[in-house]
């Protein structure tokens, strides 16, 4: 089968966005109406989110890891051994899953005193922080199943579960949160209680899909069960990518500690610049996670021209599209902005980065696609040796440095040269050919099974 094709690419990418658009919806959603409380509460769920999203690189090193092989094993039709991945996957998730929890449940407290969280958001954050424990725990599940879900191509049926989670997720969060009649509602704690539901929701529609698309029944051992020798291929692709994640995370934090110390109402701006700018790279991350795994079949089948022509293509398109939506919020900033906040200096600011977040985008595409190819090749170390240098000195050195001089628009700064500098990186490593030699060591394990 031809992978390259056109409107195959777009059926993979199409539901892959379409899950992204959901997720992000939602979670722009949630601080809309945390924003109606307060920016306290706003900044209070932004900076939990971020803490969240950190937490998760351990979920990514499965994720990850588990698309890539399994796309290659099954485009060298390598059945079986795709079967056995996948279940392991199970216990793997289990064990992390309780060790995120974990550090959910007994660390809030120090991870907010690092991130400087302002003393008007801790009564808020740590609570709420506690409460996203058991819905991290379940969020393993669903990234995980979902992500091996995509690998066997049933990206609708992927699709159709996170409507379904994060609808519900929405559905419950407004009268948690608001309240129904003289009940108040739990305020920002509503969000969480409605994430666990809906995540337990998500858990149960992806082993009903797992049963009747792939027959994958799980007994209860491989709920538990840690299979060193089955999970090895896919350490060896997740940990180096998940490394990277971390490594950009925990650089991350630096900024937002940055911003955490400029005040309440910087910590808000900063929180709905971050989320509006999740929808410009929507469309890229979609091709970026569509290419892996069209690359990873194509490098179990030995068709190492066409992932490189695939790969251009994608990179091309997710510059126009990008670059284009960056340019329309950076215009549209007064009033999008006016959804969240009526105070013109917060809509003042956040125009501002806005602009700064059309570099921030554009350099953005080449992380999102490239990266995720190499990594669908074999090549999963380059990226975090191209990566280590900048996140250290440019998003972290430079965000802490460049906000104390410059403010918010210096951090912003920062992230975008950080884009760059790793996007040009991975870029010239693709071009240049460099993944070769590991997409055909790949293909020579693939066909060992």
């Amino acid at each position: 089968m031809d992978f390259t094709d056109r409107p195959r690419l777009n059926a993979i990418a199409g539901p892959i966005l379409g899950e992204f658009l959901l997720g992000y919806t939602v979670a722009i959603l949630g601080l809309w109406l945390a924003s109606h409380a307060s920016d306290g509460a706003a900044g209070s769920l932004g900076l939990a989110n971020q803490v969240l999203e950190t937490s998760y690189v351990v979920f990514r090193v499965l994720a990850i890891g588990m698309g890539v092989v399994i796309t290659q094993l099954l485009g060298g039709e390598q059945t079986d051994s795709a079967r056995r991945t996948a279940l392991a996957g199970l216990g793997a998730c289990t064990w992390a899953g309780l060790a995120v929890a974990a550090l959910l449940l007994l660390g809030s407290d120090l991870i907010l005193d690092v991130l400087n969280a302002p003393d008007e958001i801790l009564p808020l954050a740590s609570p709420y922080l506690q409460m996203l424990a058991p819905a991290a725990l379940l969020d393993g599940y669903n990234l995980t199943m979902a992500a091996i879900l995509r690998a066997h191509l049933h990206v609708r049926d992927s699709l159709r579960v996170m409507i379904v989670m994060h609808c519900s997720h929405l559905a419950l969060a407004v009268p948690l949160m608001l309240g129904v009649g003289a009940w108040d509602g739990l305020g920002l704690y509503g969000f969480a209680v409605a994430l666990l539901i809906s995540r337990a929701i998500g858990l149960f529609m992806h082993l009903m899909l797992w049963r009747r698309r792939m027959a994958l029944v799980p007994t209860l051992r491989h709920w538990w069960l840690l299979q060193p020798a089955v999970l090895a291929p896919v350490l060896h692709i997740g940990v180096p990518g998940a490394t990277a994640e971390l490594g950009y995370r925990a650089a991350f934090m630096v900024s937002l500690a940055s911003a955490a110390r400029l005040g309440v109402g910087a910590l808000a701006t900063h929180s709905y610049v971050l989320q509006l700018l999740r929808y410009v790279l929507l469309i890229s991350l979609a091709i970026g996670w569509a290419c892996e795994i069209m690359v990873g079949r194509l490098v179990g089948a030995g068709n190492f021209r066409q992932a490189h022509a695939l790969v251009r293509k994608g990179v091309r398109n997710g510059l126009l599209a990008s670059g284009g939506l960056a340019l329309a919020a950076a215009l549209a900033a007064p009033w999008l902005m006016r959804a969240f906040t009526r105070d013109p200096a917060v809509i003042d600011a956040a125009q501002t980065l806005l602009w700064i977040g059309l570099a921030l985008e554009t350099g953005r595409v080449f992380n999102l696609i490239v990266a995720g190819a190499l990594r669908a090749t074999g090549d999963a170390i380059y990226t975090v040796v191209a990566s280590v240098g900048s996140f250290a000195l440019v998003l972290g050195l430079g965000s802490y440095v460049l906000g104390r001089s410059l403010g918010l628009p210096g951090i912003f700064i920062a992230y975008a040269a950080d884009e760059w500098v790793r996007g040009l990186l991975v870029m010239a490593r693709w071009h240049w050919h460099g993944w070769l030699p590991h997409a055909r060591s790949a293909q020579r394990r693939v066909r060992r099974h």
